[in-house]
């Protein structure tokens, strides 16, 4: 059987030498499996999520940045397509074979197999994911093998192996969540059994750190446990109410993520929220949601079931859907960072300090925090609807904590001044940063901002990093640009607020490991240094 494809003839009825056919198979099923370790990788980055294996294995072959890897990519979709018309011509076919094992095995470039960032970790999961993986091309490299194509189909199967992991992904996809769904009905009866008020919490950023906040706060007068770390999704949920709610425990605070609409839905049909809190509504994920509208219909889920939602009243996407839930009844509690009439507001003073108000009176001042008035706000309004007293809150708020790698700022060794807001990639999180670093800037000292920029903004993600480069230019003396990813638009910043007269010195760098021995060759006491996200390593 044959056909024409862009003028090559395929013949994929010819064959070649039984052993050269099961050689090539064998040694094509190896380097399957040692390339699938970065495709691997990367799918539990991406949270294992079908399509996203194959989506930034595109990126990478379509590096404008480095033409090694979309050259040495169409070089291996050369060489395949001659393998695959030529299959029983030994030295054409065996050649590409060579030409494409090789790129299978050192492409694309940059896309390391041991992450320095986001390192391998073989649970069970990700062991069932590779042995499928392995299995599918196995099983097509084999069939290729017993009639004498072996040659062909190995070249198929390295070429298409970051789809395969996809594939598998697919397939496993039910078994893993029917396979959950025991732990996750475990945690729920453990729930129910110990019945603490749950106070549920959303947003596109700072879920986080108003968890943190809100926790701080109620323990004061309450149990109070809260879900560790970034554990803000069905698997992680599950496993933080079996293994960390304890009896007599009197508030859970669960922090609820998601990428599309129905999973807080499915969350909050095993964790009933009393009290539902949307922080904030902006193009965060919007690459996963397509439009912020589908965003605020997916965050909305919390508040179906919910007693009382306390909004942000500063973001107009909230401010339009208080009004909606109150038009359905329900109990709206509206916080601000700005607007003293909102149920809750912190507002700055002119003596460096932060005041509360609740219903338009002052109830407490607090030192003046690095941090979001508005989670402050929203964590106030919660533990008083708790029945938290106010003066519980206010001797708490003096020593509120911050969450981990969010605007985390200490003095190292050196004596530089370091703001760790490793965590944050979201816009109003790099406003708040960059004003934390031009407060302790001054006129003998650099101020560096380390940052690879913001990622999954969408159609957004262009026009947010540029802004970012242009506002950081404004308050920085050096920037350095980590990676490939967000390069362009930054520069389109940083060279923008050029004709107002602001000109940082910019630094490119490949990684952050280089950006880190940057600051610390270049940097001495009394300098500030603001590291602005960080991305893992399978990014550009």
């Amino acid at each position: 059987m044959s056909i024409t494809l862009l003028g090559i003839r395929l013949v994929f009825g010819s064959k070649m030498n039984v052993a050269y056919s099961y050689l090539g198979a064998i040694v094509a099923m190896a380097a399957v499996i040692i390339s699938s370790v970065r495709w691997l990788r990367v799918a539990q980055r991406e949270h294992y999520i079908p399509g996203y294996t194959f989506r930034f294995a595109l990126r990478w072959f379509l590096d404008r940045h480095r033409i090694i890897n979309p050259a040495l990519g169409a070089v291996a979709l050369l060489a395949g397509l001659v393998a695959v018309a030529r299959p029983a011509e030994l030295l054409s076919a065996g050649v590409s074979f060579v030409v494409v094992l090789f790129c299978t095995l050192t492409v694309p470039r940059g896309l390391r197999y041991r992450g320095s960032t986001s390192p391998l970790k073989f649970t069970r999961r990700l062991t069932t994911l590779a042995v499928l993986t392995w299995l599918i091309s196995a099983f097509f490299i084999a069939a290729g093998a017993w009639f004498s194509l072996g040659l062909a189909f190995g070249v198929i199967a390295m070429i298409l192996l970051p789809a395969t992991v996809d594939l598998a992904l697919l397939i496993t996809f039910p078994v893993e969540h029917r396979n959950l769904s025991k732990f996750v009905a475990r945690a729920a009866r453990k729930l129910a059994r110990i019945s603490p008020r749950v106070v549920a919490i959303t947003g596109s950023y700072g879920k986080t750190s108003t968890k943190v906040y809100i926790a701080h706060l109620a323990s004061s007068t309450f149990s109070t446990f809260a879900s560790p770390a970034s554990f803000n999704n069905r698997g992680g949920l599950a496993r933080a109410i079996n293994e960390g709610l304890s009896p007599g425990t009197e508030v859970l605070v669960a922090e609820m993520g998601t990428f599309k609409k129905g999973e807080i839905a499915d969350l909050c049909s095993w964790i009933p929220p009393d009290i539902a809190v949307i922080t904030s509504i902006g193009p965060v994920h919007l690459e996963r949601f397509g439009t912020e509208d589908d965003i605020v219909e997916a965050k909305s889920e919390i508040a179906k079931d919910a007693s009382v939602v306390v909004l942000n009243a500063d973001n107009h996407h909230l401010a339009s859907l208080a009004r909606k839930l109150t038009s359905e009844g329900k109990a709206i509690r509206m916080v601000s960072g700005n607007d003293i009439n909102a149920d809750v507001a912190v507002k700055d003073d002119d003596e460096g300090n932060l005041i509360v108000y609740s219903a338009q009176r002052r109830m407490c001042s607090m030192p003046f925090l690095d941090v979001s008035r508005t989670n402050i706000a929203i964590a106030v309004a919660v533990c008083l609807e708790l029945g938290v007293p106010e003066a519980n809150i206010a001797e708490r708020l003096a020593t509120l904590p911050v969450a981990k790698n969010r605007l985390n700022i200490s003095t190292n060794e050196a004596g530089i001044s370091v703001l760790d807001d490793t965590y944050n990639s979201n816009p109003a999180g790099s406003r708040l940063a960059l004003s934390a670093l031009e407060r302790r800037k001054n006129s003998l000292s650099r101020a560096v901002v380390v940052t690879p920029g913001m990622i999954e903004l969408g159609k957004k993600q262009f026009e947010e990093n540029s802004f970012f480069g242009r506002a950081a230019a404004r308050v920085a003396t050096d920037i350095v640009i980590v990676g490939f990813t967000n390069r362009r638009a930054l520069l389109h910043g940083v060279y923008s607020a050029e004709v107002e007269g602001f000109k940082p010195n910019v630094v490119l760098m490949k990684n952050r490991g280089q950006a880190v021995r940057w600051v610390r060759e270049n940097l001495a006491s009394g300098d500030v240094v603001l590291y602005e996200n960080d991305l893992p390593d399978h990014f550009l």
